[in-house]
């Protein structure tokens, strides 16, 4: 469900120079924890001279094989933003987030962004506002921080186990593009055939699921004056009506797994 950067590439060749000039940044999103194909996507950014801001909210700790290198998602394009919600595989207690960059210039402007557009203090360069993380997240975050690569790996565990004993034709579990160590399944998120009706089959076990996202960006109402219909993006449209977040977090014990899994070969008779 990443960003194709085949699509990205027709799409902007076949812009005039001055339709491209419009074009501010790529914003790549990896998506469930498993990173966009990077590499084509920034050879086109850098084709064009234009910025990449990586979406790694879901995706702290997810790898890419980038030529003869392994990189992290959000270390790639000139920034990556974090999120530290508390349902992430990195959460505090509340809100919070972190942008990185490479780029110097780029990085003292942020800090400037963060803190109401003054620097120094009472002096204002810019209109901004109140970015700063709240010292109570940041300690929560820098006690869970150490344990996040066992977390990583008990999801990639369930993972695989669903992978390898779902077996219900009604249902496509999540394709692995790179290899699994890659993935870090923020959510495990499954295609599957009368998607709505297994929920509520699942609901009615307590088997917590979820939804993302039920409504594509083209048909939200506030993105109206776009001019964008149903049917324009046929892909986020068959997501939307599809797919299903399944448990996966790391403690999950086998019983549970086998539970969720037999539930849904019962919903579909499999």
């Amino acid at each position: 469900y990443n960003l194709d950067p085949d699509k990205v590439a027709e799409l902007l060749n076949g812009m005039s120079e001055a339709e491209r000039k419009k074009v501010k940044a790529i914003l790549p999103v990896h998506l469930y924890g498993q990173s966009a194909d990077m590499a084509p996507m920034m050879e086109t950014a850098d084709k064009y001279g234009i910025a990449v801001i990586e979406d790694a909210a879901q995706a702290i700790g997810t790898r890419y094989p980038m030529g003869n290198k392994v990189v992290k998602a959000g270390a790639i394009g000139l920034a990556g933003c974090f999120s530290f919600f508390p349902s992430k595989n990195l959460g505090g207690f509340g809100d919070g987030g972190m942008v990185v960059t490479n780029d110097d210039e780029f990085a003292g402007q942020l800090r400037i962004l963060r803190m109401h557009g003054a620097k120094p203090k009472y002096y204002h360069s810019f209109i901004a506002g109140n970015f700063r993380l709240d010292p109570i997240q940041a300690a929560v975050l820098k006690v869970k921080l150490p344990h996040l690569d066992d977390w990583h790996a008990g999801r990639q565990k369930n993972a695989a186990y669903y992978d390898e004993n779902m077996s219900v034709p009604q249902v496509k579990c999540p394709k692995i593009a790179y290899q699994r160590e890659y993935h870090i399944y923020n959510q495990y998120v499954i295609f599957a055939e009368d998607r709505d009706n297994l929920k509520k089959s699942l609901d009615a076990k307590e088997i917590g699921t979820n939804i993302y996202y039920p409504v594509p960006f083209h048909t939200q109402p506030c993105f109206k004056y776009l001019g964008y219909k149903y049917g324009d993006f046929s892909v986020s449209e068959a997501a939307t009506e599809h797919t299903l977040a399944l448990p996966v977090f790391p403690e999950l014990e086998q019983d549970q797994l086998d539970f969720v899994i037999d539930s849904i070969r019962e919903f579909y008779n499999a």
